[in-house]
């Protein structure tokens, strides 16, 4: 038996490439955005005429292949309150996808993380307009930290992501 060992060191090394290969196609699938750029869900976002910081996390969506829908809304209170969103956790455009509501400057990575984990929730909300987020960028590049919140069925909330300093 001693001198099979050489033996199978060889077979251990030689197998180890695709293994390593393997491991690394695991955890590329696994931080992978839900679907590629040209298999992404429509959106929809509702927001008020004229709203620039909207049409910028609009370009933000679109920049990540999400083919997005743009609607003009003069009471988007009432489009909060037909997707649920909570009281207090508003910002100024609500989206639609996936059966979910995207509530103002939420990053991409954390739509496409919605998307693939699809958990028992509403939606998810940056509420406020965060300085930094995505349409909300500050000439010096900073963020200042900020939460994306996830929207339970019952209305409650937790963190969900956090991003900036």
């Amino acid at each position: 038996m001693p001198h099979l060992l050489p033996l199978l060191a060889v077979v251990a090394l030689a197998a180890a490439p695709s293994l390593a290969a393997a491991g690394v196609d695991a955890v590329a699938k696994a931080a992978a955005p839900a679907t590629s750029p040209a298999e992404r869900p429509a959106v929809t976002v509702h927001h008020s005429p004229g709203c620039g910081c909207c049409l910028k996390w609009v370009a933000h969506l679109r920049e990540a292949g999400y083919p997005v829908t743009v609607r003009d809304s003069v009471d988007l209170d009432a489009e909060r309150r037909r997707v649920g969103v909570p009281v207090g956790k508003a910002s100024c455009h609500t989206a639609e996808v996936g059966g979910y509501f995207i509530e103002g400057h939420v990053p991409v990575a954390d739509i496409d993380r919605l998307l693939r984990e699809k958990p028992k929730a509403r939606g998810i909300t940056a509420p406020g307009m965060p300085m930094g987020s995505p349409g909300m960028e500050m000439p010096d590049g900073a963020t200042p930290a900020y939460d994306v919140l996830l929207v339970l069925p019952d209305g409650t909330t937790r963190v969900w992501a956090t991003h900036g300093d």
